[in-house]
């Protein structure tokens, strides 16, 4: 016995059985981004060899907005330490700090590259005190 499919149905079905080739990874392995902030200077006048009491100190709760094409894509806050993590699928991201307060203006956003397997190098998020 013979079952004949319409044109329609058989490229439909055909269609649906076979791996899509130029759509994105669903679900790509994300890759750990981490890094500090901090603030400084810390003493009026640097000495050589440093001070270590005039080291930058860390900045607990700073907000970083991490942004993709402008959009934001997900933010994290700075722990007591200053330290922060992030997972991020691979992508090109702007990490922008948020003003912290007690500190002078805001750290400069930081251009991220995320690729799958290669390991992200530990960001610094460096604030003003503004002290001179």
């Amino acid at each position: 016995m013979r079952i004949r499919l319409p044109a329609l149905l058989f490229v439909a079905i055909l269609a649906a059985c076979q791996a899509p080739t130029s759509q994105p990874t669903v679900g790509a392995a994300k890759v750990e981004v981490s890094g500090v902030a901090q603030a400084g200077p810390v003493c009026p006048v640097e000495r050589q060899p440093p001070d270590p009491a005039c080291a930058d100190r860390p900045v607990a709760g700073a907000i970083l907005v991490v942004t993709e094409n402008g959009d934001e894509v997900t933010r994290t806050t700075s722990a007591a330490d200053g330290t922060f993590h992030l997972r991020l699928a691979p992508g090109e991201y702007q990490l922008v700090p948020q003003p912290a307060q007690g500190l002078m203006g805001t750290a400069q956003p930081i251009a991220l590259t995320v690729r799958t397997g290669e390991a992200v190098e530990p960001l610094v998020v460096a604030y003003d005190t503004g002290i001179r």
